[in-house]
């Protein structure tokens, strides 16, 4: 799992792994906003796997550059509910079809009779992950 995220190019801190110049945590954002259309801060940390205090960084690092709006949660005051912005809808899409474009990329490398088998090796292993107790979960992310 390590060689394939580092070969992937998951640590590269200046870009993401399709080639746009956004940390991961960024440019997933920037998808599940565009999925969800809003999100509170906690549901985004959540799914991001992030801490409360890095998810409000990066959503102030998205606000600054005009890729999302913050409002207060009207039934929780310390509640923030996140949203995109017109640019930042714009970007999410570019960086969906990026990843995309790199997955498929990807698949193309392979014989025609592995790429289903790739696919739901993928997903076998993305529901096991899930099934993981958080403290366990989380500490895969940081390890992968």
């Amino acid at each position: 799992m390590q060689q394939l995220f580092r070969r992937f190019g998951v640590l590269a801190s200046d870009t993401t792994p399709c080639g746009t110049p956004l940390s991961p945590a960024h440019a997933h954002a920037l998808m599940l906003l565009l999925t969800h259309s809003e999100l509170s801060q906690q549901a985004l940390g959540a799914e991001l796997g992030v801490d409360k205090s890095n998810v409000a960084r990066l959503c102030g690092r998205m606000v600054d550059m005009g890729h999302a709006a913050q409002v207060q949660s009207e039934t929780d005051g310390r509640s923030r509910r996140v949203s995109l912005t017109a640019a930042g809808k714009r970007l999410a899409r570019e960086v969906d079809a990026a990843s995309a474009s790199r997955f498929a990329a990807l698949m193309r490398g392979l014989p025609g009779e592995k790429q289903q088998r790739v696919v739901d090796s993928l997903e076998h292993l993305v529901a096991a992950i899930g099934s993981l107790p958080d403290s366990q979960r989380t500490a895969a992310s940081r390890t992968t």
